[in-house]
């Protein structure tokens, strides 16, 4: 095969391609229907015309036959007053108008016979375009359902074109803001630590953070305290006081203190 014609065969196929896509069967139905009328209405007009046509005929034919019925009573006037040159006259166009007549009457059996034939064809015609109607009906209502039942699926499933863009907009923004929450926490963290500075308050060294947390950690230690004081005598927890109970069972007795220092030292002798 020849370049042109691989060119001209790849032409054919991408045109085909894009005639497929961008044809909608419904309106290739209703051009066909209509291009059914069109024909249907040709028919009929030429039914018309042969009626017409047939009908002229029968009125010349009428006209010749009363003007030969003319002819006939003048001749037989002409006979009669004794003037055969103007009977043989009238015979003579009486013949020719009969002729005429003759004629029209083979012509009006050829135009029935179309008027009848072209009339039947009309009928069948008009079978015809009335069963292309419904059944172009029903194709459409058919597509319409098929359409919306597959447009309707590939939005549930996500595979339309729309419903694709959507997604995608979708993702982006969940990306975006996952991406954002993620550099809102690290810049937290960041602050916390004392890498990054709080440009909106005011300045500090590590040695003032340092003098702060110590502040802060005394502060709970004379808050403790102040819980502690603040406990009546005697009402220490149970678990304490048993644990106090144990440990002085465990401790070995100790001697008496006397109120004699001297004793007292030699008693550490």
């Amino acid at each position: 095969m020849t370049i042109s014609g691989r060119l001209a065969m790849l032409f054919k196929a991408k045109a085909s391609k894009a005639l497929d896509r961008a044809e909608d069967p419904r309106e290739t139905l209703d051009y066909s229907y209509q291009k059914q009328l069109e024909l249907l209405q040709q028919v009929r007009r030429g039914v018309a015309d042969v009626a017409t046509s047939r009908k002229r005929l029968e009125l010349q034919a009428e006209q010749l036959a009363s003007s030969a019925d003319k002819l006939q009573q003048q001749a037989s006037q002409a006979v009669s007053a004794g003037r055969e040159d103007l009977a043989r006259e009238a015979l003579t166009r009486r013949s020719a108008a009969l002729e005429q007549l003759a004629d029209l009457g083979r012509q009006h059996a050829s135009l029935q016979a179309q008027e009848t034939k072209l009339t039947s064809s009309a009928q069948r015609l008009q079978s015809k375009v009335e069963a292309f109607r419904t059944r172009k009906e029903t194709i459409k209502a058919t597509y319409t359902a098929a359409e919306a039942q597959t447009k309707m699926g590939e939005a549930f499933s996500g595979i339309s074109e729309e419903m694709a863009d959507v997604g995608l907009a979708m993702q982006r923004a969940e990306d975006k803001t996952a991406q954002l929450q993620a550099r809102a926490g690290a810049i937290d963290e960041l602050l916390a630590s004392g890498a990054l500075d709080d440009a909106s308050g005011p300045a500090k060294d590590p040695i003032q953070s340092e003098l702060d947390r110590i502040s802060s950690h005394s502060d709970v230690e004379l808050e403790m305290a102040r819980l502690k004081a603040a406990l009546p005598a005697g009402g220490a927890p149970a678990a304490i006081s048993a644990g106090q109970q144990d440990s002085d069972t465990a401790r070995p007795p100790q001697p008496e203190p006397t109120s004699d220092p001297f004793q007292s030292a030699e008693n550490q002798r």
